[in-house]
């Protein structure tokens, strides 16, 4: 059986160039440390990144052997939220730590109905879609933005 290539080094969008092939993953798979994954056009590779990552559309796997797989975001479902007051929904969404895609005239967030039924409530409009999902990163820049500590050890030196 081969070895399959490994990739450990991820290169964020804007950051290379160049050929490369592609795997397209939804949100929930561009979070990831170490996993089996396959190129759209099915050559199979390992990720064994440093720690666990999440991984935006456009980013970079370069494999062992120099070659680059690109990452992108796949069609899923989603809510697009509209409505007179999207500050204020942003802020409904965030404060119940959901991840969020902002856009000029809409939010974007994962089929959640709990999530839709509260936003309804405060005024929105929900309509259900298959689009890709890239949210924003939280506040630090790249990541997640479910699971942190908003204790104060979470801000010990």
């Amino acid at each position: 059986m081969p070895t399959l290539p490994i990739a450990q080094r991820l290169i964020r969008k804007g950051h290379w160039s160049g050929p490369a092939e592609t795997c397209t993953l939804d949100y929930d798979g561009r979070f990831l440390r170490r996993k089996r994954l396959s190129t759209d056009d099915g050559r199979d590779f390992i990720v064994d990144l440093a720690q666990s990552t999440s991984m935006d559309d456009g980013d970079t796997l370069e494999l062992e052997d120099g070659s680059r797989v690109v990452i992108r975001a796949a069609d899923e479902e989603v809510m697009i939220v509209t409505g007179p007051d999207l500050p204020r929904l942003a802020w409904h969404i965030g404060n119940r730590h959901t991840p969020c895609q902002i856009e000029a005239n809409r939010l974007v967030i994962q089929n959640d109905p709990v999530i839709a039924h509260m936003l309804e409530h405060l005024g929105a409009s929900m309509t259900s879609a298959r689009a890709p999902f890239t949210p924003e990163g939280g506040a630090y820049g790249h990541g997640r933005t479910h699971g942190h500590d908003h204790g104060a050890s979470a801000h010990a030196h």
